[in-house]
């Protein structure tokens, strides 16, 4: 019976596509900031393995540690987003809500007073001002 090549579970630069995809950087981003042409990057994507140097550099670049690159996995990725995404109900304490100590139109009402009083301040002035020149 033959068995199908699994993929390996560890390849490197199919976990730095990954990370960089997540995090919206394009190649010719990550190759600007590593001082490489977009193919190197491309290269480096299909790598098996790649240096820890390089790696260092890479994750530094991507924003996270070069542990997180090798421990990597799309399954704990999903796991996280359907845990912590901010739309699911396990979202802490019941009855956490933002409330107003004030009254927005009880605010905005104080606002028209004052702009009314500015706008009456500017017409005196003007009066004031005209009344000069008249004389």
């Amino acid at each position: 019976m033959e068995t199908a090549a699994k993929p390996s579970n560890n390849h490197i630069g199919r976990k730095i596509s990954r990370i960089r995809e997540l995090r919206g950087i394009k190649q010719e981003t990550m190759a600007a900031e590593l001082g490489v042409s977009q193919q190197t990057v491309s290269r480096m994507e299909q790598s098996e393995t790649i240096e820890d140097d390089v790696l260092a550099k890479v994750a530094g670049v991507l924003g996270v540690s070069a542990e997180a690159i090798k421990n990597y996995s799309d399954e704990a990725v999903i796991y996280n987003i359907q845990n912590n995404y901010e739309g699911s109900h396990n979202q802490g304490p019941v009855g956490t809500h933002n409330t107003c100590n004030f009254n927005p139109l009880d605010k905005l009402l104080e606002l028209f007073e004052e702009n009314k009083k500015l706008y009456e301040r500017l017409l005196q002035t003007e009066k004031e001002k005209n009344a000069l020149l008249k004389k």
